[in-house]
């Protein structure tokens, strides 16, 4: 008589150690992630305003050095409160070149500063909006690119966070406001898609396409500074090179639209030879 085998399936048991491995892995990039700013050095112009002062203290309370760049007389206190940078620089549209040895110590410059001319459609309410939102900020990038290029590349990977604003695309009922934001916003597309390989490796560009928020320039705004500080901190840990805060459900749809589009005209239009 053939006794029947009794045979129990095998069922394999799982590794403790590998789980455990797994989960201090995924814990260590949280807290990377987390700290990604402790000990970064941030330069921040328009510090001195709504956006500026909510972006300090986040970015203080995650452990970041924070200086604020300002064209305002500094009466300012420093260490005494979260909301002020550790140290202040005094600076004025069209001194960008006497920037050069305070920004070789940044690791991440916002460009935040801008002017607001409102209705008014002068000759110098033009000319203000286009000098201060446009052309300084454009020469602080070319000013700061020239500084990360020329730096170590095993170093800390440097980022420019540009504030173009919604203004880039839609009206703010302000012509001036948004022709000045529709260039430097068309500038920095052009930057970005123009650096090869080598250079994002060693400089990151980010833009800021931020909604109407409560600050000088905008007293009637929707948001509040520190819900869109908050927001642009929680992005940029996402790695966006868009970082859109607003609560107009369109522009997250039509922006990314836009720099697909110029993307690919920049990059048909750079193999043309004259």
């Amino acid at each position: 008589m053939v006794k029947a085998l009794n045979l129990k399936p095998q069922i394999a048991k799982p590794d403790r150690n590998i789980n455990k491995d797994a989960f201090k892995t995924k814990i260590f990039k949280m807290n990377q992630a987390n700290n990604q700013f402790k000990n970064c050095t941030f330069g921040i112009t328009g510090a001195s305003g709504a956006l500026g002062k909510a972006l300090t203290k986040k970015l203080r309370s995650q452990g970041a050095y924070v200086i604020g760049i300002t064209h305002q007389s500094i009466k300012f206190s420093t260490n005494n409160s979260e909301i002020f940078p550790q140290e202040w620089i005094n600076w004025s549209c069209g001194d960008e070149e006497n920037l050069k040895e305070e920004l070789k110590r940044i690791d991440i410059l916002i460009l935040n500063h801008g002017f607001n001319p409102h209705g008014s459609k002068t000759t110098k309410a033009i000319d203000d909006a286009l000098e201060i939102n446009a052309l300084s900020t454009w020469r602080l990038i070319k000013c700061f690119e020239n500084i990360v290029l020329g730096r170590d590349p095993k170093g800390r990977k440097s980022q420019l966070w540009i504030n173009t604003s919604e203004a880039e695309i839609q009206a703010a009922l302000s012509p001036g406001y948004e022709l000045s934001k529709r260039l430097i916003g068309s500038l920095v597309s052009i930057k970005r898609n123009n650096l090869s390989k080598d250079q994002r490796d060693k400089l990151f560009i980010r833009k800021l396409i931020l909604g109407p928020f409560k600050s000088d320039l905008n007293p009637i705004g929707i948001m509040s500074a520190e819900f869109v500080a908050n927001s642009i901190i929680i992005q940029s840990k996402w790695n966006f090179y868009l970082i859109i805060v607003t609560p107009n459900p369109f522009t997250y749809l039509i922006m990314p639209i836009i720099e697909l589009t110029r993307s690919i005209y920049y990059s048909i239009t750079s193999d043309l030879k004259v």
